[in-house]
C-alpha cells in the first residue's frame, strides 16, 4: 500500500507536468499572479476557454501550485507561488517540466539505447530540452554565479574586474556567458558549444544584452574550443555529458594562463550511491538516463560520467589532466562548486 500510495502521487505529478507547461506556454501563471479570479473571469483575462480553464486551475489547485478560495469560487496565487511558477526572475519551474516533457518525447530512442548501448546526442532532442534548460538553470546562474561562485574563487574576481579573459565551454544559449560579461564590463568572454543551433541562439540573447562586442560564441567541442592565456574556464553542468571528459580537462590545462582557474560546476551528488536516493537525486538519475549517459554515449571516448557521478571521480579526472589544486570552493541544494588549478 505504501507503493501504491507512492506510485499514485507519481502518476499524478507526471501528468500533471503537462497542465503545468500548458500554464506556461500560455503565460497563465502571470495572468493568474494579477489577482483571484474565478474561471470565467480568468477566461476574459487569458483569452482562453472557460471549460478548459476550469479544469487546469482545479488541478493546479490539487497539486498546491494554485489557492483556492470556496467561499468566492476564486483562484489565485500565494507570494511564494507566483515567485516559482510566475515571476521570470525566480526560479522558473515550469521551464523544468519544459525540460522534463522534452526529453520524454525521445523516449523510444532511448529505449532502443537500453538494447544496443548507442547513444543519443544532444542536438538530436526536442527543441523544448533546449529551451527549457536554459530557462530553469539561468535563474541559478542569476542568484550565485556573480555574488556568491566568482567571488568564493581565489584572485578570479580582480582579474575579471581588471579585464580577464573568459572561455565559458558548453555554453548552451549563453546565459552564463551573458552574465559575466554585463558583470565584469573589462572582461571578454569566448562560448562554445557543440550544437551550432545553441550558439545561434547565444549569439542573439548576447546581442540584446548589449554584450555582444565583448562575447564571441564558436561552434566547438570541449576538447577543441579556441584559445589559450585565459584567466578563467568555465563549465555549467556539462562535463558529465562529455563522451571524453579527460581530454577536455586536458584542453582546459592547455588553454589556461599559468595562473589561472578553471570553474568547474556541477549536479550535486555524493561519492557514496544511496546518500543520491533522495527526490533531488533520483530526478538527477532519470535526467542522466535520458540525457547525459546518451550524449557521453553518442561521443568519441566511451567515457560517461552521468549526472550522479560524485566528486571523487572528477578530481582523479581533474589530477590525470596535470591539475594539482583541487577544492570545493561553493554548493548549493542543486550544485557543486570547484575551484581547479595548475
Amino acid at each position: 500500500m505504501e507503493l501504491l500510495e507512492r506510485f499514485a502521487a507519481d502518476l499524478a505529478a507526471t501528468e500533471a507536468a503537462g497542465l503545468t507547461v500548458v500554464g506556461h506556454r500560455l503565460g497563465l501563471y502571470r495572468a493568474l499572479a494579477e489577482g483571484p479570479a474565478t474561471p470565467e473571469s480568468f477566461a476574459d483575462r487569458t483569452g482562453c476557454h472557460p471549460r478548459y480553464l476550469t479544469e487546469w486551475l482545479r488541478g493546479q489547485a490539487a497539486g498546491g501550485y494554485v489557492t483556492y478560495e470556496p467561499a468566492t469560487g476564486e483562484f489565485s496565487l500565494t507570494a511564494e507561488q507566483a515567485f516559482l511558477l510566475a515571476d521570470p526572475d525566480g526560479p522558473n519551474v515550469p521551464a523544468a517540466f519544459l525540460l522534463a516533457l522534452g526529453m520524454l518525447r525521445a523516449e523510444p530512442k532511448i529505449t532502443e539505447a537500453f538494447r544496443t548501448g548507442a547513444g543519443v546526442g544532444w542536438h538530436e532532442h526536442h527543441e523544448d530540452v533546449f529551451t527549457g534548460c536554459d530557462a530553469f538553470y539561468r535563474p541559478g546562474y542569476v542568484a550565485n554565479l556573480v555574488p556568491n561562485w566568482i567571488p568564493a574563487l581565489d584572485g578570479v574576481e580582480e582579474k575579471l574586474a581588471a579585464g580577464g579573459r573568459v572561455a565559458d565551454i558548453g555554453c548552451g544559449f549563453g546565459a552564463s556567458a551573458v552574465l559575466l560579461a554585463k558583470a565584469y564590463p573589462r572582461a571578454t568572454v569566448t562560448g562554445s558549444d557543440y550544437h551550432a543551433a545553441s550558439i545561434e541562439q547565444a549569439r542573439k540573447q548576447a546581442a540584446e544584452a548589449g554584450v555582444g562586442d565583448r562575447v564571441t560564441f564558436e561552434v566547438a567541442t570541449a576538447q577543441g574550443f579556441s584559445g589559450t592565456g585565459y584567466d578563467l574556464v568555465t563549465m555549467f553542468d556539462c562535463l558529465h555529458d562529455m563522451g571524453d571528459p579527460l581530454a577536455a580537462a586536458r584542453r582546459v590545462f592547455e588553454a589556461l594562463a599559468p595562473d589561472g582557474t578553471w570553474l568547474l560546476v556541477e549536479p550535486y551528488a555524493s561519492d557514496t550511491v544511496e546518500e543520491n536516493f533522495t527526490p533531488l537525486g533520483r530526478g538527477f538519475y532519470s535526467g542522466s538516463t535520458f540525457l547525459c549517459l546518451p550524449n557521453a554515449l553518442s561521443q568519441p571516448g566511451g567515457h560517461a560520467l552521468g549526472a550522479q557521478a560524485g566528486e571523487a571521480p572528477i578530481r582523479a579526472l581533474a589530477e590525470q589532466a596535470g591539475f594539482t589544486q583541487f577544492r570545493r570552493a561553493a554548493q548549493t541544494p542543486f550544485n557543486i562548486v570547484y575551484e581547479i588549478r595548475r
